[in-house]
This record gives structure tokens, C-alpha cells and sequence, in this order.
């Protein structure tokens, strides 16, 4: 089955793309499309597996399994802000 992966933050830096499409084996979870995208994508091997996800603009869990056509979204930690 196909799903859209749409990537933020340093997700989008390292890859240089906002989205791009995988090709999963049938009733695949959220963690597992993350662990395929690690594999395929050398720049992202040495991250966290600590992300938020989300599938069709809802946040899941990491365990949440995945539909053809799917649209998974993968936010990566942020540290940082405003000190008052």
C-alpha cells in the first residue's frame, strides 16, 4: 500500500522535501513507515525515535495502523523558546 509521509523541522532539513510517498507492506504502523522512511533516507538513520505522529491530520500513536493512502506526518521533538 502507498502512504504520503509529510516531514517537518529538521525532518524536512535533512531531506530537503516536505513530503514524499512509501510503499509499505499491508497493515504497517505509523512506527513502522518511520523505521522504512530511516532505512531509505541515510540522513535520517541517526534521529530519535522520539516524534509525534499524525495520520490524516489526527495525532496518533506510534502503534496506530495505517490505511492505503494515508497521509503520515512526522513532527520531530522541539527544544528551544522564549525565556521571560
Amino acid at each position: 500500500m502507498k502512504v504520503k509521509v509529510k516531514l517537518f523541522a529538521a525532518h524536512r532539513q535533512l531531506l530537503g522535501r516536505r513530503e514524499l510517498e512509501l510503499e509499505v507492506p499491508s497493515g504497517a504502523t505509523v512506527m513502522a513507515v518511520w523505521q522504512q522512511l530511516k532505512a531509505e533516507q541515510p540522513p535520517l538513520a541517526h534521529l530519535s525515535d522520539t516524534l509525534v505522529a499524525a495520520v490524516n491530520q489526527d495525532y496518533a500513536s506510534l502503534d496506530a495502523p495505517l490505511k492505503d493512502g494515508d497521509e503520515v506526518a512526522f513532527i520531530p521533538p522541539v527544544s528551544g523558546g522564549a525565556h521571560v
